[in-house]
């Protein structure tokens, strides 16, 4: 006997569902999710910067089978290949059993997230005190990154072109590094201003050391903080001050990813956006053995910065192996572009009740909903933005309620309120069919950003789902 009223019914039947996915999956499914984002919180805490995210999916990729692509090479169904570009972008593919002219499937998702560089003569002293001068990478508060633990990762090219890797600060006992703040009682003329304007870009100054190099007692010498801590440099690992103009050096938040919440149902750490699209890309990749069409899960660079340069989606880098795929087939990458399906795997801002005023609910993503579908990004009147059509978001809509993944739609923020882009428009720029989707995330492009263990898990099967089995 139905007891429904006519009213429910028509509601189940017309309207969209909205709740809280947490309640509705069942228990296994929670179980799912809070196993799997085990393996991702440590992914967060050795992937900090996108060369330490390259390098994590070089070494999972050679696990499972991958191996470096040889466009001299052919490739039958099945076979598992990679491109590492730079040590600061990837991707990887596995080859379909259908001909590739009849189009691929992509994942692609970025691996940089804000920061601080350093700049490229970053050493200096001042009353006593050495400091590193940064440059900000990516749209940061910069007051959030003042009186903040900081760790030191990068890469330095020495005099002889030798690699030093560099990673200091994340584990116990290493030292870490901060930018210092003004106390608030002497304040009151920096938070008269603008939130924008209370700290300078120039101030974000890294504060790296304070004693002085040991001569004689009596010496006058100037700058020898400065020369303590070069010395402490050259002794440790050879390096001289001159080393610092071939070097990609980041200042990164050194505490590790945690459990949020009395019920840890959510995680809080840097580098969530994108790396939370990043991972389950890659985990999805990993899973998939012999597609019906070829799949290409992206790990890219810079798209923070506008995905410019040799590792970002607007190099030819991408383009350049699905041409040199399909010439394997004697086909032509223009054919392969035109008959491909991508999602541009990129996060979206969860509604935060505190910050209401700038959302408009109706057309907000939340937490432990599912992943995110947003047709167009931009700002001022979609502009600067690729927007997905109907029938590809039809496409996609069908298949994840197919899967049973849990999804809802998504903006960013109030039509004026505010905007910004993802990797979607360059990929639809190939003629390529593409949406945007991700996870949810609230405190974006705060040093420590939340997301749902539930909305990571569901972009693990979005992202399986898409490859096809």
């Amino acid at each position: 006997m139905n007891n429904k009223s006519k009213g429910k019914e028509l509601k189940e039947k017309l309207l969209m569902q909205r709740g809280n996915g947490a309640a509705s999956v069942s228990g296994d499914v929670l179980k799912a999710s809070d196993d799997y984002c085990q393996a991702y919180m440590r992914f967060l805490d050795q992937g900090k910067t996108e060369r330490e995210c390259v390098r994590y999916a070089v070494t999972q990729a050679k696990r499972s089978g991958f191996v470096p692509f040889d466009p001299d090479h052919a490739y039958p169904p099945g076979s598992k290949i990679y491109v590492n570009n730079r040590d600061k972008a990837a991707a990887l593919a596995v080859v379909g059993k259908k001909s590739i002219r009849e189009g691929i499937r992509i994942v692609a998702a970025h691996i940089d997230s804000p920061r601080l560089d350093l700049k490229p003569c970053p050493l200096f002293e001042k009353n006593d005190l050495a400091f590193f001068k940064t440059h900000y990478y990516g749209g940061i508060k910069k007051y959030q990154w003042t009186a903040l633990p900081l760790a030191l990762h990068g890469r330095i090219i020495k005099k002889d072109g030798s690699v030093l890797d560099l990673r200091i600060g994340e584990e116990a006992g290493e030292p870490q590094f901060c930018v210092t703040d003004l106390l608030p009682h002497l304040a009151g003329e920096q938070m008269a201003k603008t939130m924008a304007k209370g700290i300078r870009g120039e101030d974000l100054n890294i504060l790296i050391g304070s004693r002085p190099f040991r001569d004689e007692p009596e010496s006058q010498e100037s700058d020898l903080v400065k020369l303590n801590i070069m010395n402490w440099l050259y002794e440790k690992h050879n390096l001289v001050e001159a080393d610092f103009v071939s070097a990609e050096l980041e200042l990164v938040p050194a505490f590790k990813a945690a459990h949020i919440g009395f019920d840890q149902s959510m995680i809080g750490a840097y580098g969530q956006d994108d790396r939370v699209c990043a991972y389950p890309a890659l985990t999805a990749i990993l899973e998939r053995e012999a597609p019906e069409h070829t799949i290409l899960a992206v790990w890219a660079d810079k798209e923070e910065i506008g995905s410019n340069g040799s590792t970002g989606m607007q190099s030819a880098w991408i383009s350049q192996m699905v041409e040199q795929l399909a010439e394997l087939e004697q086909t032509r990458a223009h054919r392969v572009w035109a008959n491909s399906r991508c999602l541009s795997a990129d996060v979206s801002p969860a509604f935060d009740p505190t910050y209401h005023s700038v959302f408009e609910p109706g057309n907000s993503c939340f937490l432990n909903r599912g992943v995110v579908i947003t047709k167009y990004t931009g700002s001022a009147g979609k502009s600067n933005t690729s927007d997905a059509s109907a029938e590809f978001v039809g496409e996609i809509r069908a298949l994840l309620d197919q899967s049973e993944i849990l999804w809802q739609t998504g903006e960013l923020g109030k039509v004026d309120a505010g905007g910004g882009g993802t990797i979607a428009k360059f990929i639809a720029n190939l003629n390529v069919d593409v949406v945007d989707i991700g996870a949810p995330v609230l405190s974006m492009h705060a040093p420590f950003e939340v997301v749902s263990k539930l909305d990571v898990y569901m972009m693990h099967k979005a992202a399986l789902a898409f490859f096809g089995s």
